[in-house]
């Protein structure tokens, strides 16, 4: 009968399937479901800071931290009820052995040996949300194409990986056309520029610690995502009550508004999506390949930018930098897909 049931009800892609760790091993090309999974992170990354861009700025809602808090609620309450419904599968390529009444459904072992993945989630979540405030989105995409060389430097020293000539010279051509860009901008914030780099910093060693520790917990895409949701939920409830965000958010002029609640709820959901597919691409590729798949959505992100929220005045060199950043990326891109 369980045997039934479990062939009845298949859960939805979750871990790292043996073909795509043959395809690891051997050095090919991604498979199917990889480059599925790239795009669907694309997608719902640019829509992401797109809601949010609309939440912080369009709405002037100054509170970022409540945003964090109410995505990670959602995620833990869809991630709940997809579970019980038997959709998903909190275990890694077996049918789901811990029972409902479990308090946290996972191990408690398995949720302390997640916590440096859970405190870096935590870290690159509030950072990043940050980021997206102090710049304009043109912007903010440009100066996070050099994650990559964050990305690089963190896996050296956690794995000890090296990179050919080739793909070097290709982060060199990004970090370039992004310091290009920023060389004459108009709109020119330190605090800004250095939230993003920070940002960029957490983001490397978060995806470092999906590749590292996510592999080796036993859980699948959405057992880590639980796990980070149920260690950084109360924390970050604590955080917001303590210095005043929530007690302050009741305030807020457009807190009814449909607008902004649809702006709400819409980043909500795009929180959780993408969180999904940056587990599920990081898993079947790697974490440069999401670092890849970061650089090349930033092209639309930053037309839709420009075209929906502005706040960049025009200037050649910031084009021409922008421009240099992006072939960089295409670059990068070109010189992993070949194995180079």
């Amino acid at each position: 009968m369980e045997e039934a049931t479990s062939t009845k009800s298949q859960p939805l892609p979750v871990t790292d399937s043996p073909v795509a760790k043959e395809s690891h091993r051997s050095g090919k090309g991604m498979t199917k479901r990889g480059v599925y999974a790239a795009i669907s992170y694309m997608v719902s990354a640019i829509l992401l800071i797109l809601f949010n861009k609309a939440v912080l700025s369009s709405y002037n809602f100054p509170y970022a931290n409540v945003i964090t808090l109410f995505q990670t609620i959602s995620s833990c309450l869809f991630l709940y009820v997809m579970r019980r419904w038997k959709i998903i599968s909190f275990s890694a390529g077996q049918p789901e052995s811990i029972t409902d009444d479990s308090a946290t459904h996972v191990p408690i072992k398995t949720l302390v040996h997640t916590l440096p993945l859970a405190s870096s989630y935590l870290l690159y979540m509030l950072i990043t949300m940050e980021s997206v405030r102090a710049l304009n989105v043109p912007m903010y995409t440009t100066l996070r194409r050099t994650t990559v060389a964050f990305t690089m430097v963190v896996e050296y020293f956690l794995t000890g990986q090296k990179h050919s000539l080739a793909v070097l010279s290709s982060v060199g051509i990004i970090i370039l056309g992004a310091f290009i860009a920023g060389a004459r901008d108009l709109s020119f914030d330190s605090y800004g520029y250095a939230i993003v780099f920070v940002a960029n910093i957490c983001t490397a060693v978060y995806l470092a610690s999906i590749s590292r520790i996510g592999k080796s917990s036993g859980l699948s895409s959405f057992g880590l995502m639980w796990s980070n949701g149920i260690i950084c939920g109360p924390a970050l409830l604590l955080w917001t009550a303590m210095n005043g965000d929530l007690e302050a958010m009741m305030n807020f002029p457009h807190l009814f508004s449909p607008g902004f609640q649809a702006m709400m709820l819409l980043s909500c959901i795009m929180a959780f999506f993408l969180n999904y597919f940056v587990f599920l691409n990081t898993t079947l590729n790697s974490a440069l390949t999401q670092t890849i798949c970061g650089n090349l959505k930033d092209l639309f992100t930053i037309g839709l930018g420009w075209l929906i929220f502005g706040g960049l005045p025009f200037d050649l060199l910031n084009v021409a930098g922008q421009s240099i950043g992006f072939l960089g990326s295409c670059l990068y891109a070109y010189c992993k897909l070949r194995g180079k």
